[in-house]
């Protein structure tokens, strides 16, 4: 990293990305549980999109469920960031990610917790999957930040697995949209070929009531 690139505490002109998956995983007890009342166990969770070992610049992740738990703030200092439970409802989940340079600032992300199913999870052998592709963006990050973000090593494959294929949705967004633009083009031309023609009527009536002018 050139001397030259460091401005006001920050490498300009750098943007690095890192992709996360952020998700959770549920399973049905097949009834309410005698002890609490509780339905399903389930796990939420921050990881890599690809393997990566997110410690090198991840201080600590806060995971804030809903208040009735007896401990609903859950703090992780090391992967995997996932954390364990059981209930019986949804509710949404807020994940703070802390970074080892207090300078930079933590990024919050939402989850909500998905344990029943619908168009939008996945379902694999008796467990309920919903999740989502995000990313942590640091946009001159400061000196300290640049060499954790550029050296993190990968780490256990296992820790950056996830169920979604975000591939297919993506070639499928991409498709959806090239379609939507076709679409829009054809809409735009024939709105076009419309004005042209009404232009073309108003100039001809223009002409005719000229033309009468003239004649009286």
């Amino acid at each position: 990293m050139g001397s030259e690139l460091v401005q006001g505490g920050r490498v300009r002109g750098v943007t690095i990305v890192k992709p996360i998956v952020i998700g959770n995983m549920s399973t049905y007890l097949g009834g309410k549980r005698e002890t609490d009342g509780h339905t399903h166990t389930w796990s939420v969770y921050l990881k890599p999109f690809k393997s990566e070992d997110m410690s090198v610049y991840v201080k600590k992740v806060h995971f804030k469920l809903h208040d009735s738990f007896s401990q609903p703030l859950r703090i992780l200092s090391k992967p995997p960031y996932k954390v364990n439970e059981s209930g019986w409802g949804e509710f949404e989940i807020s994940i703070k990610v802390f970074f080892h340079d207090p300078s930079e600032k933590p990024v919050t992300f939402y989850h909500f917790l998905k344990l029943f199913k619908n168009d939008s999870v996945i379902v694999k052998d008796k467990s309920i999957i919903s999740e989502n592709y995000d990313e942590i963006l640091f946009t001159d990050p400061t000196p300290i930040m640049y060499p954790l973000l550029i050296n993190a090593k990968p780490s256990d494959p296992g820790l950056a697995q996830h169920y979604q294929n975000f591939e297919d949705i993506e070639r499928k967004t991409f498709t959806s949209i090239i379609e939507a633009r076709r679409i829009i083009k054809t809409e735009i031309a024939q709105i076009s070929e419309k004005i042209k023609q009404q232009r073309e009527k108003f100039n001809s009536m223009r002409q005719e009531i000229s033309g009468l002018e003239e004649q009286t």
